[in-house]
């Protein structure tokens, strides 16, 4: 079994290592929602980025990218969840 860590995950050509960002738990009004029910967030923060030359350029690890709806593969990393996505599903850099 290969021992996984993010330090060892090398997006290839177009595509980006992803965590996403936590889902609201309740309303505006204070329900509470379940997990099963919440949509899953479309923002995240980049943990990796391959090596096509034109990605580089414009996405850097660290920055908050929104992305499709449906997109990517998940993967589990020590616990926590991660999206590989190509750069064709990311839609919007969030500047700081």
């Amino acid at each position: 079994m290969v021992d996984l860590s993010l330090e060892k995950i090398q997006p290839l050509d177009d595509r980006v290592l992803v965590e996403r960002e936590e889902g609201e738990g309740k309303t505006q009004s204070g329900i509470y929602i379940p997990e099963a029910a919440r949509e899953a967030p479309r923002i995240g923060k980049v943990i990796g980025v391959g090596t096509d030359e034109d990605l580089k350029e414009k996405i850097k690890v660290g920055d908050h990218v929104i992305f499709t709806k449906y997109t990517g593969d998940e993967i589990e990393v020590q616990g926590k969840k991660y999206l590989i996505i190509q750069k064709n599903d990311i839609l919007a850099v969030i500047k700081e």
